[in-house]
């Protein structure tokens, strides 16, 4: 009997040992390593106007693309003002990722 609580102990030990260990690896937001992009904000999320304000502390170009949620790309420019027309978007969710010098973000974009 003694032998079955011990077991059971080193399986429960072992199992929190690896939580732990999972627990304290870094989480990385961008898995290819790609910096950031500081301070960026889009706005606003959802979506009524057609237009989405796209900044960040960076006052430089950015490349914006827009995906559906099957992964196609329905939309691409590129811009220096924060303005962005989406008019052309149907309602809807969508991913948006913007390129801004060599720093890259992801963020969901919804269009109402």
């Amino acid at each position: 009997m003694a032998k079955k609580y011990f077991i059971l102990f080193l399986f429960v030990s072992l199992f929190s040992l690896e939580a732990i260990s999972q627990e304290q690896k870094p989480i990385s937001a961008n898995k290819n390593q790609e910096p950031a992009i500081d301070g960026l904000a889009i706005y606003p999320n959802p979506t009524n106007s057609g237009k989405i304000y796209i900044t960040s502390k960076a006052a430089l170009d950015k490349k914006i693309e827009i995906f559906d949620v099957l992964g196609k790309k329905v939309f691409e420019t590129t811009s220096a003002s924060k303005e962005i027309n989406v008019s052309s978007l149907t309602a809807g969710v969508y991913i948006i990722k913007v390129k801004e010098g060599e720093a890259t973000a992801t963020r969901k974009l919804i269009v109402n």
